[in-house]
């Protein structure tokens, strides 16, 4: 009975099955090996990897583009210029509404305009008002020179004046006298110089800012207002009607219409000396008789040129205004054009004799 007891006990000890984790132990375990021997040993070569560009060598590369760029940009304004140059050595002309050929300038506004009789020869927008730009020293050198003011009077340029001043010859602290400001003013266009003659002036500047505002109106210029005696902001506006009318004006006051005249003035600003030419190319070539006159521009109003011209042989004068014109050689030749104009038609236009049309050079 003890001998089929201890076989019984080693037979159901035989026909166990084994536990659960110890068979998927066994599965894994070969599943493992199975799948380790499947799979193909990695390569251990490592890809080289490119070589990085040195900071010298994207800041030369850089450097170079904006070379190369610039110089492109540079190629392309000359050419622009070269071609508006061109195009402007020949006047424009179209037809009116009587059928006739008339001028045609390159400009947002022009007249030509005879002082004797206020009558206007041509106009093209010429009572639109518009930004003036520095012809606005005109008017700044006919209020400072109203009372007779010393002109050997020396003043001393302040920070303010030169500040933002864009065109200027001075520097702050320096010694010159008021004429010197004057001339400055109107033959250089400086604005530090326009700014200093209405801060020096006994109004001030806001009382002399009033007071150009003032004299325009007591010489109808109805189109006209002032904000700063530079011209610097667009705010100094006026027309082309107006503006041939002051300039008109100030050629009977030949203590600004001379200065006006002249090509060169030197003066000694602090240990330097310095040497300014006229703004205007009429009184540079000297090849018209410029009575008066004043440029302007800043990027509101375009290129501008107010002038007074005597006909030639002697003859009587007229006003030509150019307001919003798209170059500075424009601006000059778009006068030439209508003075040329003018001259050909005074018999027509002025009742004389007909007179020798003005020279329009090719440079």
């Amino acid at each position: 009975m003890l001998r089929l007891t201890c076989a019984l006990a080693v037979s159901l000890t035989v026909v166990l099955p084994l536990p659960v984790d110890a068979a998927s132990q066994k599965t894994s375990t070969s599943t493992t090996s199975q799948s380790t021997a499947k799979t193909p040993a990695k390569s251990t070569t490592t890809a080289k990897a490119p070589a990085k560009k040195t900071t010298k060598q994207v800041t030369t590369k850089r450097r170079s583009s904006g070379v190369s760029r610039r110089a492109k940009l540079a190629r392309a304004k000359a050419a622009a210029q070269a071609k508006a140059f061109a195009e402007v050595q020949t006047p424009k002309f179209k037809m009116d509404e009587n059928g006739e050929e008339v001028p045609d300038p390159r400009a947002e506004a022009a007249i030509v305009y005879n002082p004797d009789t206020g009558a206007v020869l041509y106009e093209s927008n010429a009572q639109n008002q518009r930004s003036i730009a520095s012809i606005t020293k005109v008017m700044t050198a006919v209020v400072f020179m109203e009372n007779s003011p010393d002109l050997e009077r020396q003043v001393i340029v302040d920070r303010s004046d030169v500040r933002a001043a864009s065109t200027t010859y001075l520097r702050a602290g320096a010694k010159v006298t008021t004429g010197d400001l004057l001339h400055l003013t109107l033959i250089a266009s400086d604005n530090a110089a326009a700014r200093a003659l209405a801060r020096v002036h006994p109004l001030g500047m806001s009382g002399f800012i009033a007071r150009m505002n003032t004299k325009a109106q007591d010489l109808g210029l109805s189109s006209t207002k002032y904000v700063d005696p530079s011209g610097l902001y667009a705010a100094n506006v006026s027309s082309a009607y107006d503006m041939a009318r002051l300039i008109t004006y100030v050629s009977t006051d030949d203590r600004i219409a001379s200065v006006m005249r002249k090509q060169y003035y030197t003066l000694p600003v602090g240990r330097r000396t310095v040497q300014v030419h006229s703004t205007n190319q009429l009184v540079m070539k000297g090849d018209v008789d410029v009575q008066a006159g004043k440029t302007g521009f800043i990027r509101t109003s375009g290129y501008c040129l107010a002038t007074l011209l005597r006909l030639p042989q002697g003859g009587q004068s007229v006003a030509v205004v150019i307001l919003g014109a798209k170059s500075n050689a424009g601006r000059f030749m778009e006068t030439r054009h209508l003075f040329s104009w003018v001259s050909s038609k005074a018999a027509e236009l002025l009742g004389g004799t007909p007179l020798q049309a003005a020279t329009v050079p090719a440079s």
